[in-house]
């Protein structure tokens, strides 16, 4: 039986990344210093602080209220630091220890990062993608695993070519659609490849397009948006390449008919 000490430590130092991941959510698309000045009140510009800087235990003390003002603190803060340490402690669960850990718990941190920074500017900043490429094809074809390919290097060449292909697939439809592909999106997806390999493009795009068409659905029919609405498409292609990352092997093998793949 596995212990449960590493998952807890894991789960901290996550929850811990996740308050800084807040910290680029906000002040990123506002084109912010990431590190000066410490985290403050955005509402009264008070500095947090330490011990009100806990992740989401400060949150629970404080009953989601500055200390100062008393003004009401958004329920976006903790979820972002749960989200991130549970995604991290899935990466040990599935992966274990080694380098492609740190590789994947970052990936998903950067996942984390773009799906709510497009949600509320409808950008995904090239800070992250622009820098997650080469991260990606270094890693990617030397270091980490194939998602769909049991105990196999995803390899230079699959890396290689998922980058052109999540690049290249995205600007086709960019031009192709006059505009309704954005860059973000096109360069989000250069990135993808770059760490999975081409064939979780492919995986990504059908489970982000898929996803996107039910919530689409739902927001037509429940809350009356027009089909005209904007709908950003960067948080459907985070949890497709989340879905790809941890079950890509399983979901190719049920579309396989069961069959193994090696």
């Amino acid at each position: 039986m596995h212990s449960i000490i590493p998952y807890i430590i894991v789960f901290l130092f996550g929850s811990i990344v996740g308050s800084f991941l807040n910290v680029c959510i906000y002040r990123i698309p506002r084109n912010l210093s990431i590190i000066i000045p410490s985290s403050r009140c955005p509402s009264c510009d008070s500095p947090i602080k330490p011990w009100d800087n806990i992740p989401v235990v400060s949150y629970i003390f404080l009953g989601g209220r500055c200390r100062f003002c008393k003004a009401r603190i958004s329920f976006r803060y903790p979820l972002v630091e749960f989200l991130n340490a549970l995604s991290y402690v899935a990466v040990l669960w599935r992966f274990g220890f080694g380098w492609h850990t740190i590789v994947y718990c970052v990936f998903c941190s950067a996942l984390i990062v773009i799906t709510f920074i497009d949600l509320d500017f409808q950008i995904i900043p090239d800070w992250i993608t622009l820098s997650g490429i080469p991260i990606g094809l270094l890693t990617g074809s030397f270091l980490l695993p194939d998602p769909f390919i049991r105990y196999s290097l995803l390899g230079y060449k699959s890396s290689i070519i998922g980058f052109l292909v999540g690049g290249g697939l995205f600007y086709a439809v960019a031009v192709l659609s006059r505009g309704g592909m954005g860059g973000g999106d096109i360069k989000m997806m250069a990135m993808v490849g770059a760490v999975l390999g081409w064939k979780a493009v492919l995986m990504t795009t059908f489970l982000g397009s898929l996803i996107g068409s039910i919530v689409g659905i739902f927001l037509m029919v429940l809350k009356g948006k027009g089909r005209k609405t904007k709908i950003p498409f960067g948080p459907f292609l985070a949890l497709g390449s989340l879905i790809t990352l941890f079950y890509g092997q399983e979901l190719l093998s049920l579309y396989l008919g069961g069959q193994i793949i090696r």
